[in-house]
């Protein structure tokens, strides 16, 4: 028997398939959490619950009745729940022998038989949500280098609007294939050799300069500059991090604020990064932010940093600002997941003090 929480979050991923809303999700948690028990049967009339509005609505803190009843019409429309009504249309239940003979109320079990349908919905709107990821941070690359190379002035204007709004797949393709059309040539420049003393002395110049431009950047925002070094990861960490060393268990076991708002473990990174999907605007982290970060991090790397700023969302007063910034680490190669982890791990394993 499919678990229901999994149930639910398959649904939740994949819910623009199934033309259901936030609040309509609600509503079926509610109703879940009058199921006792974790699996969910699916055979038909095999999982009422019969809890009434009133108690519905207060376990929804306070949901007028009018929007109750109209998101459960709504589920039951699309077929997730079914009502098993009583001759004058009361929920309620008749013992027997101890346990229930029978119960009128909301019927569970078309969730549980539709678990295939909603897995592979989840899945599908999950990749289709990494290629349009994808796709609006190559848009935004290909903007920054015609703005640079002053071209095409109506097609910088085009993509600079289509970042700003939810676009298709579709149109965010089309204009990618517009942008790259319009890209100069490259240019093939002939190296020249010149005196090796000369080279030595502008690399030297040029590193004095890099670790100058490093040690006064102060494009950090007011929000970043208060986070304590434990924070930031050590620049000194390198490029030679690589995803495998990092697993999922390993974050979940550093972070923990993420189950304020997903209560089951994430079973492996699709999960995990969806997760990560939902969480950024939460903490105020911009599309286009996180996308960059996915871009030059990767999607693993960036859901990982995203769940550790979750971590100390009460002391990062602009967590977008603080993504930004590491994102701009890693673009260096100087990027290290596993030294936030461990700083959030030992905040983990710090006894809370009255």
């Amino acid at each position: 028997m499919p678990d229901k929480w999994a149930l639910l979050r398959d649904l939740t991923t994949g819910a623009e398939a199934f033309g259901l809303g936030h609040r309509t999700l609600s509503v079926l948690k509610a109703l879940l959490t009058f199921w006792p028990e974790r699996e969910l049967p699916d055979a038909p009339e095999s999982a009422i619950v019969f809890p009434s509005n009133r108690v519905l609505a207060e376990r929804l803190s306070g949901m007028p009745e009018s929007t109750l009843r109209r998101h459960l019409a709504k589920l039951v429309e699309t077929g997730i729940v079914s009502r098993h009504d009583s001759p004058n249309c009361k929920r309620y239940a008749r013992g027997q022998s101890g346990s229930i003979g029978i119960a009128f109320g909301f019927d569970l079990s078309p969730l549980a038989r539709h678990a295939s349908a909603l897995a592979s919905a989840a899945e599908s709107v999950t990749a289709q949500r990494e290629r349009i990821a994808v796709l609006r941070a190559r848009l935004g690359m290909l903007r920054h280098r015609l703005t640079e190379d002053g071209a095409a002035d109506v097609l910088i204007d085009a993509a600079r609007l289509m970042l700003r709004r939810r676009a298709s797949e579709q149109d965010l393709t089309e204009l990618v294939s517009r942008l790259e059309a319009a890209l100069p040539a490259p240019e093939t420049v002939e190296p020249k050799p010149g005196p090796v003393a000369e080279t030595t002395k502008m690399s030297a110049s040029a590193a004095r300069n890099e670790r100058h431009i490093q040690e006064t950047d102060n494009s950090i925002s007011d929000s970043e500059s208060a986070m304590t070094s434990e924070a930031l990861p050590a620049e000194s960490v390198g490029s030679a991090e690589k995803v495998a060393a990092i697993t999922v268990p390993m974050i979940t076991e550093a972070c923990r604020e993420y189950q304020a708002f997903f209560p089951d473990q994430p079973r492996g990174w699709h999960d995990l990064i969806a997760m990560s999907h939902r969480l950024a605007p939460m903490l105020g982290i911009d599309p286009p932010v996180l996308h960059e970060a996915q871009r030059i991090m990767g999607a693993e790397r960036a859901a990982a940093t995203v769940l550790c700023l979750l971590e100390r969302a009460s002391e990062i007063r602009k967590p977008g600002a603080y993504l930004r910034r590491l994102t701009q680490v890693a673009r260096k190669g100087s990027f290290s997941v596993s030294a936030m982890l461990a700083a959030a791990g030992r905040r983990a394993a710090m006894p809370a003090f009255a």
